[in-house]
């Protein structure tokens, strides 16, 4: 599985997934900067689940029609830690009973609910 951090997702967190053995490419160490369609259609051309904390993408792929993820994970708390992103994936992928690919997962401090892509 490959994940594509946006630019709002703290480092503390994509090294916490790096240490937990996948692959994150983070957009703040690499292009910091760039449009959050530049971000999708980079997400969707390297076929990568995209992690943010942003909620405009939900309008880019749902009413824009612009180029869909192989799946997008959205924060919808603010952390209390800069680890807790990762932490709630860590979570998540653990359980089992939730699958990333295809879906538009929106994790929340108490619940997480998805939709397909």
């Amino acid at each position: 599985m490959l994940f594509l951090a946006n630019e709002n997702i703290p480092l503390a967190s994509v090294n916490c997934l790096r240490r937990a053995g996948y692959s994150v490419t983070a957009i703040v160490e690499e292009t910091p900067g760039i449009s959050d369609r530049m971000v999708l259609a980079r997400a969707a051309s390297e076929n990568s689940i995209l992690l943010t904390f942003d909620r405009d993408y939900g309008e880019l792929i749902y009413r824009r029609k612009l180029p869909i993820p192989a799946g997008l994970v959205y924060f919808r708390f603010a952390p209390a830690a800069p680890e807790e992103a990762a932490q709630k994936i860590l979570f998540v992928l653990k359980n089992g009973s939730i699958v990333l690919p295809g879906r538009f997962t929106i994790i929340e401090k108490d619940r997480v609910r998805q939709r397909p892509l």
